[in-house]
């Protein structure tokens, strides 16, 4: 069941990076202190993951590939899978192993850390 319902909160964040609107929903979804490590090198805290989503290009579509569950204890579950994400035009799909590691509190699973490693 966990699954399940991390994997639903995972395909609503890329639901809401194309949509545009990822800004407010990582801001919503992560907490105080949690950390974006991207492929590019960074690692974005929460107010930095949403300046940058603010200004970033929407994706077209993604995909989710061979999801994963991994129990941390306590409260907490990472999600592993291999995703796939595309802009519009000729700019070649992103594919990257991702990572988003969830902690279980009083207002629901919060998004505690996130990582991807792009597959080249």
């Amino acid at each position: 069941m966990e699954l399940k319902e991390l994997l639903d909160i995972e395909r609503q964040g890329w639901d809401a990076l194309c949509a545009g609107t990822g800004a407010s929903f990582y801001g919503e979804l992560m907490t105080d202190d949690a950390v974006m490590v991207l492929a590019n090198g960074m690692i974005l805290d929460r107010a930095g993951v949403v300046d940058s989503l603010r200004a970033a290009p929407p994706w077209r579509t993604y995909e989710i590939e061979d999801p994963r569950l991994v129990d941390v204890g306590g409260d907490g579950k990472v999600l592993v899978y291999t995703g796939v994400a595309y802009r519009d035009g000729a700019e070649p799909a992103f594919r990257g192993i991702m990572s988003s590691t969830y902690v279980l509190t009083k207002a629901g699973w919060r998004l505690a850390c996130y990582q991807q490693t792009e597959i080249r």
